[in-house]
Parts: structure tokens; C-alpha cells; sequence
């Protein structure tokens, strides 16, 4: 007997991480989860949403998070005692190249008859390579896949063959086949994010630590809700720029939430949690009409909890002014990549804006009542040099110089891969770029190497890989010196950052002298601890990114009340089914 329809797994980048000496760097400090990038995709949610609307069991356990967080966790028996359908593993984000596929490979010697089913925009970009391996029977490709899925399941279910199933690429007595890419929503309102949908998984399984997001959610319980899928964007580095979606899914233009779902939405995970909500993707990129709809349902709505909002570029100090009339609690988070604007029209050609115009938006949210305000420079685009990198840190101090202590500013690498499927991977001469690494297998290597100069893959012809790592380093210095000076850090902490960026610097020369002598297990695994203690935090505190905290952090009541139904449902479908045996009998 099954115990569920789908297992849904994500795993962690490296699958033996905690047996290697790896040096990650700070790929992770500008995002929720670490360097094992334990945090699953929300697309989890919405198919765990969709799949048990339609009467099917759903389970997410997040391999790398239980891993993370216990070091005697052991996967292959935890999976042994599970009895699934069918597995479906993550393949979204790259660097879980490695971490995706060894999990696979465990998935199908434990259930050697369970179909094994991968999604996600690195698996739609290398489907084809990606099937080719022997524990891959499916990929499903495109950012919405909900609907095939359910699909595709009810096919396996009935034995059939899945030819109809649209967007699936599969393989059949050694025989690839790509179904046609014919689900392309005009709409994300098919599919629900339902938070509640996690406690029932909670108390159906008896298991909280699988459907944590990441570590450290319970203190920074930060949500997400996608406006868009897509973009109108063409950043040069990003895997889902305007013309990265057309390579992928043939659709060159963005597929938004409505303002009615997309409220609704929002109130329902304010129904159960007092953290922040992060709206995925730039309202105006639906137009004035669309963002202006959004926020006058916001207002009727009146919604406590933060809400912060994403600029892709500088709108018209008037939409600031909606959102203070609209939202209580508001945030904002720019990404203007480089203080050089010919350096930031190269790497997104669609804006224009210019350091003025950034500035005004940034002193009129902080006239209004904006509760914070994030600024996020990059490190490896297109026509940088180290000079460039460090006037960037010096023009973050003018921003420091002219806001309060609501705004930061923050700098990380690109890494640890540029994005397949953007123009700079695509076409990385045209945009300065050298590549050394270009199939899925290459960067599953990539990812095992010592440090994290190794695992780059990519170096520009402005900045080779130890430019890039050291310019971080000095720019990451720097940065952590002036956020000291302008207050925008504690003391403590910022004293703690800056020894932790002059070590990892240290460790990082001694790891390239290490290697250009040829690889020495036996010296990495001395340095193991002395390297796990430096890959958390390298450019900054990570705790700078999380927000406010509550005392209660959850609506325990609101959470008590979807256990006490789920209990029940539990307890009225076994009566029903002890009731029927008996009358059988």
C-alpha cells in the first residue's frame, strides 16, 4: 500500500556535504537559506496545493534542511520507511546539480519500480541531458507545471503511457521523448500557495522539520507570493530574463497573478503568520493599471504584516506615495547591480535610470514610512573591473550619507554559475565572458571543488576568477567598515564580520596554494571545521537580511484550528473506512 501519491524531495547542492571539505564563499549570504541551499522552491507549495485539491496525497521533505540540521540523519533509511507512488525531485536552481542526482540515484535503489520525476528551469534547460540519466524517468518542463503533473500522475496511475501529457520530456524502452511544450497558462490563478496546506502536512505525517522552508524560518519566518512568472526584463546574467523564457518555454513575455488572487493570497498567510510577505517580481511590470488594482485591494484589505516590494526600476515618486496610502507596513529592496549606470544599461537593456533617480526614490520611501530599505550591488557583470567594484562601495556611502539608518547596502558575487539559458551564458563573448563549464554534468563536478574560486564557472575578460574573489574580499571589507561607521550594523557584530572576511580571505590563498600543488584530501578534511565555520556570513552578517521579529512570530490560534480540522478529517476518514470493513463482513 502507498502512503503517499508524490514524495516531493529537495536536496541539498552537495549530497555529501557533511563528509566534504568544500568552501562555498559567499554565494549564500544574500539569500534565506546557506551554502547547502536547503530552502525548496515555492512551486512545492502550489503543486502540494493543486495535486491534494484533486484528491491525491502530497509529502515535502526537505532532505537538506533535516541534514543540515542533524548530523547522524540518515536519508537513505529515513526515504526506506516511506512508501511513495511516484518521487518528484527539484532540479530549479543549478547548484543542486550534484545534490539532485545522487538523491535520485538513492530514491531508485530504495523504490526501484517508483517513477522519478524532476522539474524546475535547470532541468527544462538541460531536459535532454537530464533524461539521459538512469535514475531520471521524467522531467516536466516550464515554471508551470501543475496541471501536467496531475496529469502525468493519473497516467502512471492507469499504466498508460503518458504521450498526452504536455511538457514532459520522458523515455520508454531507451527511447527519449519530448511531448510538446502546450501548457502555457495565460494566468497564474489556477494554483494557490495555501500555507495551511504545511500544517496538515504536519500533523498528517507527524513531521515538522521535512516542510521547514529553510533553516532559520522560524526566526525570519519570511513568505513569498509570485507575481509574475517570467519577466520583461533582460538582465544579462539571469536564468529567467525576457529572452531566457522565450529559449525555454517559447513565451517571451511575463504571465501575472490577478490583483484579486494575489490579495487573497496575501490575507491568507497573514491568517497564520505575522512575518513578512515578499512580493516576487515588480508590480509595474503589469502596467499602472495592474499595480494601481493591487494596492487599492491591499488598502480594503488592510494587511499588518510587512509587505516589501521589489523595483526592477525607478518608478514615479507617486507610486511610493499609493503604497504608504495602501500598506502599513511596507519594505522596499532595489537592485540597481553597479553604480556605473553604462555597466547597469548593459546589464539590463530594457531600464534607463540614472543615480539620481535612484537616490530620489530611495529619500522619498524613507520620507514616507518605509521600514527598511535594502540595496543590492553584484560583483561579475559585464564590462566590471575591480576599480568599477570598489567606486560602487564608495557610492554606498553616499547612500549612507544621505538616508538614516533604514537603508543598507549590500554586495555578493555572481555565483556560483551564470545562469544557462541567459544571454551571458548563451553567448558569453558577446557580453566579455569565458565559461568553464557548460553541461549539466560539467557543473555537477563544479560543484565538488574545494573552493569557491573553483566552483564559479564562469570569469569575464575584465576580471579573471581570483580577481573576482579577491575584489569580493576587499570590496566586502570595505562595505563592512563603512556600515560600522554610519551605524548600520552593531559594533560586535560588525567586528565579528570583519575577522570573518580577513579568515576566509586567509583560508581561501591557502586552498588555491593547496590545489596548485595538486588535490590533497587528506589536508582538506584537517581544514573541515575551520572551513564549515567560514562559509556562513563571509561578506556580512546574515542576520542583516532577516526582518523584524515578533514575539509571536504565528497565529498559533489560527494554526491550532487547522490541526484540530485536520485531526478530524483524519479521524472521520478511518471511522468511515472501520465502518465499511465491518459492514463487509
Amino acid at each position: 500500500m502507498f502512503h503517499v501519491d508524490l514524495l516531493l524531495l529537495h536536496a541539498p547542492s552537495v549530497y555529501d556535504f557533511r563528509q566534504k571539505a568544500i568552501m562555498y564563499g559567499p554565494i549564500s549570504d544574500l539569500i534565506p537559506s546557506s551554502p547547502i541551499f536547503e530552502m525548496y522552491p515555492l512551486g512545492f507549495l502550489t503543486m502540494a496545493n493543486y495535486l491534494e485539491q484533486r484528491g491525491l496525497a502530497v509529502r515535502i521533505v526537505n532532505l537538506a534542511l533535516r541534514m543540515m540540521n542533524d548530523p547522524t540523519f540518515d536519508a537513505p533509511s529515513f526515504l526506506a520507511r516511506l512508501r511513495p507512488r511516484a518521487v518528484g525531485i527539484d532540479l530549479h536552481w543549478l547548484p543542486h546539480a550534484h545534490g539532485a542526482l545522487e538523491v535520485a540515484h538513492i530514491v531508485r535503489e530504495i523504490f526501484p519500480e517508483a517513477p522519478i520525476i524532476f522539474g524546475g528551469l535547470s532541468a527544462t534547460y538541460f531536459h535532454r541531458e537530464l533524461i539521459e540519466y538512469p535514475a531520471v524517468d521524467y522531467v516536466l518542463r516550464g515554471e508551470n507545471t501543475e496541471p501536467p503533473l496531475y496529469e502525468l500522475l493519473k497516467a502512471l496511475k492507469a499504466r498508460e503511457s503518458p504521450t498526452t501529457v504536455p511538457n514532459l520530456t520522458w523515455k520508454s524502452h531507451g527511447r527519449v521523448h519530448v511531448n510538446p511544450l502546450s501548457f502555457l497558462p495565460s494566468s497564474l490563478d489556477y494554483v494557490d500557495i495555501r500555507p495551511d496546506r504545511l500544517a496538515e502536512m504536519v500533523v498528517r505525517y507527524r513531521d515538522l522539520e521535512s516542510v521547514l522552508p529553510f533553516n532559520g524560518w522560524w526566526q525570519n519566518p519570511i513568505t513569498a507570493v509570485f507575481t509574475v512568472k517570467g519577466c520583461a526584463h533582460e538582465c544579462v546574467t539571469c536564468g529567467n530574463s525576457r529572452s531566457s523564457c522565450g529559449l525555454l518555454t517559447s513565451v517571451q513575455h511575463p504571465v501575472f497573478r490577478s490583483p484579486r488572487n494575489l490579495v487573497r493570497n496575501i490575507v491568507d498567510i497573514s491568517r497564520l503568520s505575522r512575518g513578512p510577505i515578499f512580493l516576487v517580481g515588480d508590480l509595474r511590470q503589469g502596467g499602472e493599471a495592474y499595480a494601481d488594482n493591487i494596492l487599492r485591494r491591499l488598502k480594503t484589505a488592510n494587511v499588518k504584516n510587512e509587505i516589501v516590494f521589489e523595483l526592477f526600476s525607478m518608478p514615479p515618486l507617486e507610486y511610493l506615495q499609493a503604497i504608504d496610502a495602501s500598506v502599513r507596513n511596507w519594505s522596499l529592496e532595489l537592485s540597481p547591480e553597479s553604480h556605473d549606470e553604462s555597466i547597469r544599461s548593459v546589464q539590463d537593456e530594457t531600464v534607463s535610470y540614472s543615480n539620481c533617480e535612484v537616490e530620489a526614490v530611495i529619500q522619498e520611501a524613507l520620507r514616507l514610512r518605509c521600514h527598511r530599505l535594502d540595496v543590492f550591488f553584484m560583483i561579475g557583470l559585464s564590462g566590471q573591473t575591480r576599480k568599477s567594484v570598489i567606486e560602487t562601495i564608495e557610492y554606498s556611502e553616499h547612500l549612507f550619507e544621505i538616508s538614516d539608518r533604514r537603508l543598507s547596502c549590500f554586495i555578493s558575487p555572481m555565483g556560483p554559475f551564470l545562469d544557462p539559458g541567459s544571454r551571458g551564458f548563451e553567448n558569453p563573448a558577446e557580453f566579455g565572458y569565458e565559461l568553464f563549464a557548460r553541461t549539466l554534468e560539467e557543473h555537477r563536478q563544479q560543484l565538488v571543488q574545494p573552493s569557491w574560486r573553483q566552483i564559479l564557472n564562469y570569469q569575464t575578460k575584465w576580471m579573471s576568477r581570483d580577481d573576482l574573489v579577491e575584489t569580493t574580499y576587499d570590496a566586502a571589507e570595505r562595505l563592512n567598515s563603512l556600515k560600522l561607521h554610519y551605524r548600520r550594523i552593531d559594533p560586535a557584530k560588525g567586528k565579528e564580520v570583519g575577522e570573518h572576511i580577513a579568515e576566509a580571505r586567509d583560508l581561501n590563498k591557502r586552498l588555491g596554494n593547496s590545489a596548485s600543488n595538486g588535490p590533497n584530501p587528506e589536508a582538506l578534511q584537517q581544514l573541515r571545521g575551520e572551513i564549515f565555520d567560514l562559509n556562513v556570513s563571509t561578506v556580512c552578517d546574515k542576520k542583516e537580511l532577516f526582518w523584524k521579529r515578533h514575539l509571536l512570530n504565528f497565529k498559533f490560534g489560527a494554526l491550532f484550528r487547522i490541526l484540530f480540522r485536520s485531526v478530524w478529517k483524519r479521524l472521520f476518514r478511518f471511522n468511515r473506512h472501520f465502518v465499511g470493513r465491518m459492514r463487509n463482513q
